[in-house]
Formats: structure tokens, sequence, C-alpha cells
């Protein structure tokens, strides 16, 4: 099972790659608005290196939680910025609570969600409503712990996430950054969705597509 599950992460990354070089330029475009225009770039580049990385070794031989540190390690490493430390911190959290379920049951990629969005909150020291990724991943976290506990299906969970991470992250148009890069434009922010908060959906839209297929129709 946890060598089926590590190469079903790979996947995930895979797919998350794909997806983000697909929405490179619009991530760069949204960042144009409020940063330095490279948020699609670098986020491109980090998990371009994940997958060079997991490339090298037997998935077979590893496990789960093996896999969201050797993640974590080649984000870092490629990707200075700010994003960098942050999924970097993400991706340790996650590797922290597999640890404790191996299998990627629901309760498990529930705790997933979780958890990276702790990493991102502990490393940023930010919270909703600052108009940064946490503007998807708590809401997304929300969804994951009221899915779990309502005992629900992997897909109605992970409709739920992306759901609420979607909402979220166009929520950030209404907001005034008072983090990161965009925070030195103040109100010249609003009106403009938080491209990091756009990227959080990309890559949990990857995730769901990964944790839900060859699921059972309902």
């Amino acid at each position: 099972m946890s060598a089926n599950a590590a190469r079903r992460l790979s996947r995930m990354f895979h797919r998350i790659s794909v997806a983000i070089s697909a929405e490179k330029d619009h991530l760069s475009d949204l960042d144009g608005a409020i940063g330095d225009a490279d948020h699609g770039i670098t986020m491109s580049l980090g998990f371009q290196a994940v997958n060079g990385e997991l490339a090298k070794h037997d998935l077979d031989e590893i496990l789960p939680s093996e896999v969201f540190s050797l993640a974590a390690s080649a984000f870092l490493d490629a990707v200075g910025a700010s994003t960098g430390p942050l999924y970097a911190t993400a991706f340790r959290k996650a590797a922290q609570a597999l640890k404790r379920d191996e299998t990627l049951s629901v309760a498990a990629q529930a705790a997933i969600v979780e958890a990276m969005t702790s990493g991102i909150r502990d490393r940023g020291k930010g919270q909703r409503g600052d108009k940064t990724m946490l503007d998807a991943w708590i809401p997304a976290t929300e969804a994951a712990a009221a899915a779990r506990d309502r005992q629900s299906s992997v897909s109605d969970m992970w409709d739920g996430i992306l759901e609420a991470a979607d909402a979220g992250a166009r929520s950030t148009r209404s907001m005034v950054a008072t983090r990161g890069r965009a925070a030195r434009l103040g109100e010249r922010s609003l009106g403009h969705i938080d491209p990091g908060a756009a990227s959080a959906v990309v890559i949990i839209k990857a995730m769901k597509e990964t944790f839900t297929e060859n699921e059972p129709a309902e």
C-alpha cells in the first residue's frame, strides 16, 4: 500500500507541475499587477525541480511521507523567493502528518491539506484576510476538516475543498494586501486576485484530480 501511495503522490506532483506550467503566464500576469510578475515562473520551476528529484528515486522503496520530504528539499533549492520556504515548510508538515498514516486514506488526505496550511501559516505568520495564498488554503482546510468529521466520500471531500479554495481566492479581489510585496501598494492592491491564492487553487485542483481518479461513481 505504501509503495502504491508513494507512486500516487508522485503522479500528484507531476499533475501539479503540468497544471502550474499551463497557468504560468496567467499567474505571472496576476503577479504583475501587485508584485514582480514572476510568480508563475517560480512556481513552475519549483514543481519541475520536485519532479526531477522524485525521478531519481525508486518509488517502490520509499514511503509516502518521504515523497513530501523530497519535494520540500527540491522546491526550496529551486525557489529562493518567499514562496520557496512557504511551500517547503508545507511539504515538510505534510510529511510529518503522513508518518502517522501512510495509507492515503480519506483522513490522511484531509491531514495533508491541514498540514500544508499549517506549514504555510507558521512560516509566513499570516492569516485569512491578508490577501495571500492562505485565503485559499485556510478555507480548503476548513472544508477538509468538516468533510472528515462527516465521514464524507473522497469525491465529496475534494469537491468541497476545491470549491472553498476557489471562493477564497476570488475573495482576495476585494482585499487590501497587508503582507508580502503587494502590501507596498496599499489600496492599489484592491481589485486584483492574489497570485499565490490563484496558484493554490491550481495545486488543489491537481490534488483533487489525483486523489479522486479511479474512485467508484456514487
